[in-house]
């Protein structure tokens, strides 16, 4: 976390223990009791809505419907910090938890209109936040559909690209960054990718694996930059409501009953 910030983890009996974050280390640990969330919630309140200011991703057993949520990521830009909110441990308490005001959580700011949030390919989170907790999504900015629309005059629309293959082609690292960033990825997917050894099980496991939340923070960390890019070759008011329009699309058929969240058709864009 910024200005020195903490980490916090489980002692024994379930004690909190806090310990601070690492030399430059911008990130907290687990936030897994309502006090802290609350501190969190707080730190929510009035940020500016534009550039969005929370940049979304979750991790889980077969994240959807049929699985469950582990770990909400939440990378709130102004602040320069990315909390791992832990849904495994605090379960509903993680979005009913009010802030100060007695009124805000975590709940109302994933369901607010008036409060951005981004997610990258935000169709299995929603199937997942709707099946579990009831949440309806709303204010939502996808940017693997920003991607799509975005590509150059020429390019086909017709797949679309992961995040992993987004970073690589749109954000510009030296070779050494480039490097560390996919090492760091790499060893998070072999923890977890189970035709690799792994267990998506990981995602579980307390005290949480230091790969595994480095993994975490990495996924949420490229997004605000992927967006910058994005954002800047959206100039065709018609392009931003065919964006805006198809997220709201996936939103809706993600709490439908026949939504499947697996499979080839999940490759495809909206648009021909």
């Amino acid at each position: 976390m910024p200005d020195g910030g903490v980490q916090k983890s489980q002692g024994p009996m379930g004690s909190s223990q806090i310990s601070g974050p690492s030399e430059g280390d911008k990130s907290s640990g687990l936030v897994d009791s309502p006090e802290a969330l609350r501190d969190v919630i707080d730190s929510l309140v009035g940020l500016p809505p534009s550039p969005p200011s929370l940049f979304i991703d979750l991790e889980g057993v077969s994240l959807s419907r049929h699985g469950t949520v582990a770990i909400l990521q939440l990378l709130v830009k102004p602040k320069d910090c990315t909390y791992l909110i832990d849904i495994h441990f605090l379960g509903s308490k993680a979005f009913d938890t009010p802030g100060a005001d007695g009124q805000t959580t975590l709940k109302s700011i994933l369901e607010s209109n008036a409060i951005p949030k981004v997610f990258f390919d935000v169709r299995n989170d929603s199937d997942a936040l709707y099946a579990h907790f009831g949440i309806k999504l709303a204010g939502i900015q996808d940017i693997q559909l920003m991607e799509l629309a975005t590509r150059r005059q020429g390019l086909s629309k017709q797949y679309l690209n992961g995040l992993t293959k987004c970073i690589e082609k749109d954000i510009t690292m030296t070779t050494n960054e480039l490097q560390r960033w996919k090492a760091a990825k790499q060893k998070g997917v072999n923890l977890f990718d189970p035709s690799r050894g792994g267990s998506y099980e990981v995602f579980n496991a307390r005290p949480l694996d230091e790969d595994v939340r480095t993994y975490c923070i990495q996924d949420v960390k490229f997004m605000p930059k992927l967006w910058a890019v994005y954002d800047a070759k959206l100039t065709s008011p018609q392009w931003r409501e065919k964006v805006g329009k198809a997220t709201r699309d996936r939103v809706a058929i993600s709490q439908s009953a026949s939504f499947d969240g697996k499979g080839p058709h999940m490759r495809f864009g909206p648009w021909p």
